[in-house]
């Protein structure tokens, strides 16, 4: 919705197109080869709050399911919500859900929902929390694994290496002898003049 009315760019590749505001890259999607039409449900999820009626059979949400977006957990939760709310306040629920989904990993947002079905905790702040505890669960449970220090010791500079492959430089070293009659003739004309004494 920011970017309503800016001038974007878009770059086509063989599998992907990806939009850049700028140099920021602001969305990515997979290319459809044959010809035809993909919605991506996250990108409708502000204007279906303002109608939550048109939700259930928006097309955005059919292509979502067979995508395995939306899952038959998020179909359960909805179902409880829309018998516990009513059908315009389940539908506004479950989008806040799905709005939640831009900050929350998809599998902390399933298991959140999974957790609220069976808790009965129909509304979005209980999925929120529920979906928070997976993701610490999960930080709990994955290991920390350590980061190897690279060893040093076969590290070689670029610079080395270029200059491996030259030729040795066999010229003599430079001199700077032949400048010291410059630094002796200045230091005569800095002096100041003796009486009697021939500049």
């Amino acid at each position: 919705m920011r970017r309503i009315g800016r001038t974007v760019r878009a770059m086509l590749h063989a599998s992907e197109l990806v939009v850049y505001d700028g140099r920021q890259e602001v969305a990515r999607h997979e290319r459809l080869i044959p010809k035809g039409t993909r919605l991506d449900l996250e990108h409708y999820l502000e204007a279906l709050v303002r109608k939550p009626g048109a939700f259930p059979g928006a097309t955005t949400l059919e292509q979502a399911r067979s995508a395995g977006k939306f899952t038959p957990v998020h179909d359960a939760w909805w179902e409880a919500a829309k018998a516990a709310h009513g059908e315009r306040d389940g539908n506004r629920a479950l989008i806040e859900v799905l709005l939640m989904g831009r900050h929350v990993p998809h599998e902390h947002l399933v298991a959140g929902l999974a957790s609220a079905v069976r808790a009965c905790a129909l509304t979005s702040d209980a999925v929120a929390l529920e979906a928070r505890k997976a993701a610490e669960a999960d930080e709990v449970a994955a290991p920390a694994v350590p980061v190897a220090e690279p060893d040093r010791a076969n590290v070689t500079s670029l610079t080395e290496r270029r200059l491996a492959q030259l030729p040795p430089d066999t010229r003599p070293l430079p001199s700077v002898a032949a400048y010291d009659q410059l630094l002796r003739a200045r230091q005569r004309a800095d002096r100041p003049a003796v009486q009697g004494e021939m500049p």
